[in-house]
């Protein structure tokens, strides 16, 4: 009898120690074995010890037995996790602890104990963290309809604009930008049209900003129009002067001398031009009066081809999917049917582009000739 006491007490201790000696972890994205090793302080070796027959590579949902003699105080197991775990959240670009602990109405301390790797590392996009069992289970969502709420953006790289400042714009790293458009990965051309994943309601945000500011930059370049009744609209006459050829040197050195002033909405001096107004500001400085909108500007003079464009004439630009013309610059040389211009860009200020970059080629709208 007392054989089989000492037997049963034995048997019942091994269990016991069994049970306390490893922690299950089940293997979730992102996982790997220097992190799930870090989770719970212990080395990596320690893991591979105590899983002989583990694959290499870990697959997902699988478990993995842990040691727990150098366990942190304060750390969860996945097992005691799962018991206060309401729900997974796929974080998206541009989110914050203290918003997603709005969201499924925890505290941002809860959400660090439930994920102890969110203090070190912080948030990724597309990282699944672990929401608390007190969330609020009206505003938790799925993670398949997570995804839901990303969507595809296109957006055009402008003249001198970096990866850096693109990245920024949408939230994310200059690394994600190149993940979801490997082509500019050794350079940013212009005018490629870029694809990004964001949130819906930073696309619709973003979508907003670009509306006002051309409707602003609209109501701008017409303001003065309106209120100047020396301007004919939709005029088709054409300005005759002496000494054309002079002339015209004459502009485009007042044109070019502008070269590096930054743009400025409805902008007409050294502070700041838009594109109308540099060419309302140049031309007016040889009592040259011209309309003071892009659109107005494209309606004086005659429409000539391409290969008859000729220095001092204006070329003329639908830019941003516009339907009608709302930007223009003057033609400084042409060579070989490559038309170069001087003009006010929105994110240059005034430089010297050419027809041959795709941006413009793409917009390009007409070219009129204003003076004989």
């Amino acid at each position: 009898m007392l054989f089989r006491y000492v037997v049963i007490f034995l048997f019942f201790s091994a269990s016991v120690f069994s049970q306390d000696k490893y922690i299950k972890h089940v293997i979730s994205k992102g996982d790997n074995l220097t992190a799930i090793a870090k989770k719970y302080g212990v080395k990596t070796k320690d893991i591979e010890n105590a899983n002989p027959n583990a694959p290499k590579i870990l697959k997902l949902n699988s478990v993995l037995l842990i040691p727990a003699k150098n366990q942190p105080e304060g750390v969860k197991t996945n097992e005691s996790v799962a018991e206060t775990t309401s729900g997974l959240h796929e974080v998206l670009a541009k989110e914050t602890l203290w918003g997603i602990s709005q969201k499924y109405k925890v505290s941002v301390e809860d959400l660090k104990k439930a994920n102890p790797l969110l203090e070190n590392e912080g948030l990724k996009i597309g990282q699944q963290i672990v929401i608390p069992g007190n969330g609020n289970q009206e505003l938790q969502k799925p993670i398949e309809n997570t995804q839901a709420e990303l969507v595809e953006v296109s957006r055009e790289v402008m003249p001198k604009e970096t990866k850096y400042a693109i990245a920024k714009e949408f939230g994310i790293t200059v690394a994600e930008l190149e993940k979801q458009n490997p082509e500019i990965r050794k350079k940013l051309p212009i005018g490629y049209t870029l694809k990004i994943l964001t949130s819906k309601e930073k696309a619709e945000a973003l979508q907003a900003l670009k509306a006002s500011q051309e409707i602003k930059e609209t109501n701008n370049e017409s303001v003065q129009v309106a209120d100047d009744p020396s301007v004919k609209k939709d005029s088709t006459s054409v300005i005759r002067v002496s000494n054309n050829s002079d002339l015209i040197n004459q502009l485009i050195l007042n044109a070019t001398g502008n070269i590096g002033t930054r743009y400025r909405s409805g902008g007409t001096t050294k502070a700041g031009f838009d594109c109308s107004g540099l060419m309302y500001s140049t031309f007016g400085n040889f009592d040259i009066k011209l309309p003071r909108s892009s659109i107005e500007q494209s309606r004086i003079g005659t429409k000539v081809n391409t290969d008859e464009a000729q220095r001092g004439d204006l070329i003329f630009f639908r830019t941003n999917g516009r339907r009608q013309i709302n930007h223009v610059g003057m033609v400084v040389e042409v060579v070989d049917g490559e038309i170069k211009f001087v003009h006010s860009s929105t994110h240059s200020g005034v430089i010297i582009s050419s027809t041959k970059e795709p941006y413009y080629q793409r917009s390009f709208s007409q070219v009129n000739r204003v003076l004989e």
